[in-house]
């Protein structure tokens, strides 16, 4: 008896539970809940993912800033020796900047290597992209500093070939008015009325502006930033020709998480013709840059977007999943059971009617008799 009342304590304080359960039958299993986390982990991330992206934003004002200086960066070759050109800068108060100021010209061959075509080649498509798809400046300014620098690699192969142009490169400061940057024949000499090149003790017959502009840019110098006319190249097709580039120059602050720096930005018209006196087209055979500045200041900012706000959005998707996806459970567990009570609606008979002898019939079922024997 001991053993038997032992036995039934200790089932009794198993089936002892001091938290009440649900009933099985109460319960009911839905899909819909994994659904909602499926959906809400994957738009969780998407939301990270904008979270770690930036975006640059432009605001303009007017430039206040005309007392400094502007800053030319250049590195052009001509296809001709370099004791037969010169470079210089004409600005409109009739100031004259010489290129002994800050250009250093350098004896080297016109034509370019494989590495060097290479690289041109590829500058070259990133500015036809950079045309067609404007968005992709967002990205080079927030590359800068970071990616490779995009001048000209030095000649990989030794050429034995004489040199048969003259690369000049380095910067010029200058006034922030419109002015005239210009390569042409002969050194430049002051003059009262302005300056003159030295173009008479040049043979006609080796005048050749064919050019290749490896860089060009305005204002501090910033790595891996393209400028529209960094990689152009022009050949001559003529001995007296004129190359024209007028060129709209922004001023740019540039803020981002890397840098901070104060550059220019520019647009560019291109023009180019044959002097021909006797027809009508006068000039002077050359490289021409017309540049004008722009009233107008331009600040670029990377921004962020703050923790907050990510904090916010993400609350937002998480209860909006919940609320989402129970009313559409809801709308399709309904629908669901109007489907299903159609249809027992429809498999429903009803039994044979028993006709009595005045001709009414007896609708209702027979009831069950007891047999009981």
């Amino acid at each position: 008896m001991r053993r038997l009342n032992r036995k039934k304590t200790l089932s009794l304080v198993k089936e002892l539970d001091a938290f009440p359960k649900v009933p099985e039958s109460y319960v009911e299993t839905s899909a819909s809940g994994g659904t909602a986390f499926t959906t809400m982990a994957l738009l969780t991330i998407m939301e990270f993912s904008v979270y770690q992206d930036t975006w640059m934003k432009y605001e303009y004002e007017v430039d206040k800033d005309f007392s400094s200086k502007l800053r030319i960066n250049i590195d052009i070759t001509v296809a001709m020796k370099c004791q037969y050109v010169g470079a210089d800068v004409l600005d409109l108060a009739e100031t004259m900047v010489a290129s002994a100021d800050g250009l250093v010209y350098e004896p080297t061959v016109f034509d370019l290597s494989p590495q060097q075509k290479e690289w041109q080649r590829m500058l070259q498509l990133i500015q036809s992209r950079l045309q067609e798809e404007h968005s992709l400046q967002d990205v080079i300014f927030k590359s800068a500093f970071k990616s490779t620098s995009t001048a000209l690699p030095p000649r990989e192969d030794d050429s034995s070939q004489s040199p048969n142009a003259c690369r000049i490169h380095g910067h010029l400061y200058v006034n922030k008015v419109a002015g005239n940057f210009h390569i042409t024949v002969g050194k430049a000499i002051p003059h009262p009325r302005g300056h003159a090149h030295l173009a008479a003790l040049v043979n006609h017959e080796s005048y050749n502006f064919s050019h290749r502009i490896d860089h060009l840019s305005f204002g501090e110098l910033v790595p891996a930033i393209i400028n529209p006319l960094d990689g152009t190249e022009k050949i001559a097709i003529d001995h007296n020709q004129m190359f024209q580039y007028f060129i709209t120059v922004v001023p740019t602050k540039l803020h981002t998480y890397k840098i901070s720096a104060d550059t220019h930005q520019f647009s560019v018209t291109e023009r180019e013709r044959i002097i021909n006196h006797a027809a009508g087209s006068h000039g002077v055979s050359g490289i021409f840059m017309k540049y004008d500045l722009s009233s107008l200041m331009v600040t670029v900012t990377e921004e962020h977007m703050p923790f907050w706000q990510f904090f916010v959005r993400l609350c937002g998707i998480v209860g909006g999943i919940f609320s989402t996806t129970g009313m559409l459970h809801g709308i399709g567990k309904f629908i669901v059971e109007i489907i299903c009570c159609r249809f027992r609606l429809g498999s429903y008979k009803p039994v044979n009617s028993v006709p009595f002898e005045d001709g009414h019939t007896d609708n209702h079922l027979p009831l069950l008799e007891n047999n009981t024997h």
